[in-house]
């Protein structure tokens, strides 16, 4: 007679769902991950706040009402555009939200690279009500944001190749065909696995994808205006040269001394050595304290959002 106990097969393991307690212990960790890095930047803002030297950066301050408006679209380019991203995802609020990717935004050139998408997933986490983890929207979003600038930077060298490859500009081609290698594979890796590093439908990969574009194109032109109603004796078009030039050195990930390139550029291309150095120590230093203005304000309203939602 067989043995019954051979014949049976072995049970499967019983996988038991996630109750509302341990969703509920879930975004309440993630609230507090966000909250820690509230207070980190925090932290940061009051340090970043004794380098600068404020008497310097006042005397180089325009007057132009114009330039301020170019520099506040400047600087929002990056959050408006991702919330305009996750609002066609998500149920997300304009002010909280808005609040929550400016914190994102502060992070990341404060503390750490992409230290800014964990706060956000823990933001989302614990404020958002979704079916679904935000994991893999936020991880979509963040791999497109890399390729549309990798692909952005491909367009522009191809209309600038005359003159970066002329070497009167500074750029060194090996590095810059090392940069451009590694645009290349990471791009095509990307492409490659995109079935499974992606997992929202294609109509929401290609709108991502054109908002990225579109705020690209938007920081390109600010640069332009801003800098052309500073020094308003050289024209917007060779601004705008100038801009898409800057925004390809920031690309090239291999190319050492940018800053030291993109100056001898600009005197290449402008001849006004000691007013464009003025001019880009005056956005730097313009582009700092605005992080520092606004890490504090929407850090200190992520702490107590935090805390409301506890």
């Amino acid at each position: 007679m067989p043995d019954s106990a051979a014949t049976e097969p072995a049970p499967e393991p019983v996988t038991l769902p996630l109750t509302p307690a341990d969703e509920s212990s879930g975004a309440r960790w993630a609230g507090w991950f966000s909250a820690a890095v509230s207070l980190a930047m925090l932290v940061a803002v009051v340090l970043e706040l004794r380098k600068i030297q404020l008497g310097q950066v006042l005397e180089l301050v325009p007057l132009h009402f114009g330039f301020w408006v170019f520099f506040a679209i400047y600087y929002l380019a990056l959050p408006v555009s991702e919330w305009i991203i996750y609002r066609r995802l998500w149920p997300i609020p304009f002010v909280s939200g808005m609040a929550a990717l400016l914190r994102k935004l502060v992070s990341n050139e404060l503390l750490l690279g992409y230290l800014g998408e964990a706060q956000f997933y823990g933001w989302a986490r614990s404020h958002l009500r979704m079916e679904a983890t935000p994991f893999g929207a936020i991880k979509d979003v963040t791999i497109l944001s890399a390729l549309t600038g990798n692909v952005m930077t491909l367009v522009m060298l191809v209309f600038t190749w005359p003159l970066v490859s002329s070497g009167q500009i500074g750029m060194e081609m090996k590095s810059t065909f090392m940069s451009l290698g590694v645009i290349l594979i990471t791009s095509f890796v990307i492409l490659l696995f995109r079935q499974r590093l992606f997992t929202l439908p294609k109509p929401e990969l290609w709108f991502i994808a054109l908002v990225h574009v579109l705020r690209i194109l938007v920081v390109l032109a600010c640069s332009a205006l801003m800098w052309h109603l500073v020094l308003p004796d050289v024209s917007v078009d060779l601004w705008i040269v100038l801009a898409t030039l800057r925004m390809l050195l920031s690309r090239l990930p291999l190319l050492p001394n940018k800053d030291v390139v993109f100056a001898g550029l600009a005197v290449f291309l402008l001849g006004h050595e000691v007013q464009v150095a003025s001019l880009m120590t005056l956005m730097a230093a313009m582009l700092l304290i605005a992080h520092l203005a606004v890490g504090a304000i929407v850090g200190l309203y992520g702490v107590i959002d935090s805390r409301s939602t506890q």
